[in-house]
C-alpha cells in the first residue's frame, strides 16, 4: 500500500467493483477513454486487476473510493505505462497528481523501472496538464483508438533530478 498526503493507494478488491462500473459507467470519464463500457466482465476484470498492478485511490480520512491508478505493459510492448481514472467529483482537487506522484515513486524506487510512459488523447487537456506537472514530456503523437495520442515519458533520471 501507499499513502499520500490524502490517499490511500491499495490493491483493488471485490469490495471495489461498484466503484469500477461507476468509472465504466460515467460519460466525463470515459469521454477521452474509447467511450463507455458496460459491456465488460467485471467480475473477471476485477480478477486480472487483483493479479496486476491495478490500485483503488481512496480518500485517508474515509476510504471514499476516489479512482484507480495503474502500472501495466503500454501497446508497444516495451514500455510500462501508468494509467489512471478517477470519478469526476474529485477532479480538480489534487488527488490525481498526488496518486500519480506516488505510483511513479513506486515504480522507479521500489520496481527499479527505468523509464514510465503515459498515452492520452490531445484533447484531454487536463490530463496533458497533469503528465506535464508531473515532469513528463511529450515524446511523441500518434493516431490510435480514433484519435490523436500523446505519448509522454519520464526516465528514472529525470524523476531523480526534479525529485
Amino acid at each position: 500500500m501507499m499513502r499520500t498526503e490524502r490517499c490511500s493507494i491499495e490493491r483493488m478488491t471485490d469490495k471495489d467493483i461498484l466503484s469500477i462500473r461507476r468509472l465504466y459507467a460515467d460519460e466525463d470519464v470515459r469521454r477521452y477513454l474509447g467511450g463507455v463500457r458496460t459491456d465488460l466482465d467485471f467480475e473477471g476484470l476485477m480478477a486480472v486487476m487483483g493479479q496486476q498492478l491495478h490500485w483503488a485511490v481512496r480518500d485517508l480520512k474515509d476510504g471514499t473510493f476516489l479512482g484507480g491508478v495503474s502500472l501495466s505493459t503500454h501497446h508497444n510492448g516495451q514500455d510500462t505505462e501508468v494509467s489512471y481514472q478517477f470519478l469526476p467529483e474529485y477532479w480538480g482537487k489534487g488527488y490525481a497528481k498526488e496518486a500519480v506522484a506516488a505510483v511513479l515513486t513506486h515504480g522507479f524506487q521500489k520496481l527499479e523501472l527505468h523509464r514510465i510512459v503515459a498515452e492520452t488523447q490531445v484533447l484531454n487537456e487536463r490530463s496533458c496538464r497533469l503528465l506535464e506537472n508531473l515532469g513528463m514530456r511529450v515524446e511523441e503523437e500518434v493516431e490510435r483508438f480514433g484519435a490523436r495520442q500523446a505519448i509522454y515519458a519520464l526516465t528514472r533520471e529525470e524523476w531523480l533530478l526534479s525529485s
